[in-house]
């Protein structure tokens, strides 16, 4: 016998291909879960919000980027409406707009840009049903609030049955895809550039999530307020300089992006073989898992804003969108196609920081070191609301204190776990969240739009015309 044999060799490879046969059913599954009738649901839901609402998204644009002035507001509620705002940011600028954006470029070709943009402008229909429900189906009890999907599908819909459903899965999804995609990006990048060991990473983004999540969503409005706006502000400064660095390459780039976005043929470097499907896959899968819109935690977010009136909470989460959509994610999309990274081999926050040395070097590493971790933490931090909600709907506030521990403890977990595993994982639970949701805002949009409706009919200079 070898001397190198033990008695637990078997049981320790027979574990090894169980986790070998888990890890290819999980990413079978999301294959299958994110799959062309996806493509439709989604797509096809934003179109039907943009029709139902009279592309509230283009008509309204101005009121939305009014209502991000930051004021008290009125009426129950936990957080201001600036603070809520900001903390529905906190969570949906998250890693996903660096390293996820990175995968499906990386993944599904520089087409999976366009699919980011196109998801993102139906999503701002979406994402302003969700807020405008949350607000106007949330539940106010002395000292406490609840609001979210489970809300409006049992009160709007009657639908109680499927509302505890879909608590149970955002729930689980808060504890298994948010507590992995989020510090597993941090490490990444603080290993490939500051040799930084990943569950040291975990541990400290662990300690620093408690810190906050322990306190409460009020805890978690304050922190959002102060980091939310400095982090998109660094990405987009140190994004720009990359860009403007490599800017004769932009017209190349760009009509590579709209060809890529319709074609058939086989694509190039790492996204060999690479369609029109793989492009829409990716695109929309990194797209809705950048904005969030389509989950339903705008519902819960928005719906804790000191404010009587739903539909400027909807405006607030039109300019969420957009910001996620249409600039983080933009730039980080741009940044690697620019530079030419996206064929190099690296993916995730890695491959956005090799793109931000090419213009600055050791510097853009940092950068995109300190806006990764910023990004994932304060996705953290909202979302460990959003998964606190939804386990209290389905397990009872008992649940509350013990979830914020686990909470923070599977952030080391996420931070030495493999990198594909997490996002196939994440985009399996993202799909099983985004249906019950989906069912919840078309059997109530004529609620959204007659909401809506009274908004503009509103007198501009009514008592609480700023009063969001």
């Amino acid at each position: 016998m070898s001397s190198s044999s033990t008695p637990l060799e078997p049981v320790l490879n027979a574990l090894d291909a169980l986790g070998d046969a888990a890890a290819a059913a999980v990413f079978h599954a999301s294959d299958a879960a994110f799959g062309p009738w996806t493509v439709a649901v989604l797509l096809g839901t934003g179109l039907f919000l943009s029709v139902r609402l009279r592309w509230v998204q283009v008509r309204h644009l101005p009121d939305a980027v009014r209502s991000l002035r930051p004021a008290e507001g009125g009426g129950d509620g936990a957080l201001t409406p600036f603070q809520a705002f900001m903390t529905a940011l906190a969570a949906s600028v998250g890693t996903g707009n660096i390293a996820g954006v990175a995968t499906a470029i990386v993944s599904g070709g520089p087409g999976a840009l366009f699919w980011i943009w196109c998801y993102g402008f139906f999503a701002t229909a979406i994402k302003f049903t969700e807020a405008v429900l949350g607000v106007r189906y949330r539940v106010l009890e002395t000292a406490h609030l609840s609001a979210g999907p489970m809300h409006y599908l049992r009160d709007g819909l009657g639908l109680r049955r499927l509302g505890w459903l879909y608590a149970f899965i955002a729930g689980i999804a808060a504890l298994t895809t948010t507590t992995f995609a989020q510090p597993n990006s941090i490490a990444v990048v603080f290993e490939s550039h500051f040799h930084v060991p990943t569950a040291a990473t975990g541990v400290g983004v662990a300690i620093l999530a408690w810190v906050v999540i322990i306190g409460g969503v009020k805890s978690i409005g304050r922190a959002a307020e102060k980091l939310s706006p400095l982090m998109v502000a660094l990405y987009l400064l140190g994004g720009l300089l990359v860009i403007v660095t490599h800017v004769d390459r932009l017209p190349d780039v760009l009509a590579l992006v709209l060809r890529e976005a319709f074609s058939f043929r086989a694509g190039v470097g790492s996204a060999a073989g690479i369609g029109i499907m793989m492009a829409m896959r990716y695109g929309l899968a990194r797209g809705i898992y950048a904005n969030e819109a389509g989950y339903g935690t705008a519902a819960v977010a928005y719906g804790t804003a000191r404010s009587r009136r739903p539909v400027q909470q909807g405006y607030a989460a039109v300019m969420e969108v957009f910001i996620v959509s249409f600039v983080t994610s933009t730039i980080s999309a741009l940044v690697i196609l620019v530079t030419g990274v996206w064929r190099c081999g690296l993916t995730s926050t890695a491959a956005v920081a090799e793109a931000f040395n090419h213009a600055v070097p050791v510097a853009g590493g940092w950068v995109v070191a300190v806006c990764a971790f910023l990004f994932g933490y304060t996705t953290l931090l909202g979302w460990g609301y959003y998964g606190e909600q939804f386990l209290e709907y389905v397990l009872g506030r008992r649940a509350v204190v013990p979830y914020r521990w686990v909470y923070c403890g599977l952030v080391v977990v996420g931070a030495t776990t493999h990198v594909d595993l997490v996002w196939a994982w994440g985009d399996l639970m993202n799909a099983l969240q985004i249906l019950p949701n989906l069912v919840g805002l078309v059997g109530l949009s004529g609620v959204a739009a007659a909401l809506l409706r009274v908004e503009e009919e509103r007198p501009r200079g009514a008592e609480e015309a700023r009063n969001p």
